[in-house]
């Protein structure tokens, strides 16, 4: 029975893991996408023989910069949800290796890790997500 526990548990946080996964390449993806569109955008914006300052576009580049901040938004709060829930999966092992008198195999301070590797998924998808909008904005109106 604890076996199977351990391999339940296990199980949740390498599902989770995948999902963390999927959350952090599809929003980066998303993020350089978008930013190649919207420079794109900016710059057909300013586009002399268009006649420049086209209105359409700046409601593309309007309606891209929303979707990007709500991408990044829930992204990072998957993020920060799979940490919550590593955590407390890990939290669990823990408990059970104490219960067992195998804890001393299992190093707790590699919650401190994950916990950092999270932090930092979060600054790469905020970072990118604030050159998807700045780029462009720095394009057409300084372009």
């Amino acid at each position: 029975m604890l076996s199977d526990l351990h391999s339940h548990v296990v199980g949740e946080i390498q599902q989770s893991s995948r999902t963390d996964t999927i959350f952090v390449v599809s929003a980066v993806l998303f993020n350089l996408v978008v930013l190649g569109i919207n420079w794109g955008v900016a710059s057909e914006a300013n586009n002399p023989n268009r006649g420049g300052g086209g209105g359409g576009s700046d409601w593309i580049l309007a309606v891209l910069f929303v979707a990007t901040v709500l991408i990044n938004v829930f992204s990072i709060r998957a993020l920060i949800a799979g940490q919550g829930t590593r955590t407390k999966l890990i939290n669990g092992l823990i408990r059970m290796y104490e219960d067992n008198n195998i804890a001393k195999y299992y190093d707790p301070t590699l919650l401190d890790s994950y916990g950092a590797r999270y932090k930092l998924f979060v600054a790469v998808l905020a970072s990118l997500a604030v050159i998807a909008i700045v780029v462009p904005l720095l394009e057409r109106f300084l372009g």
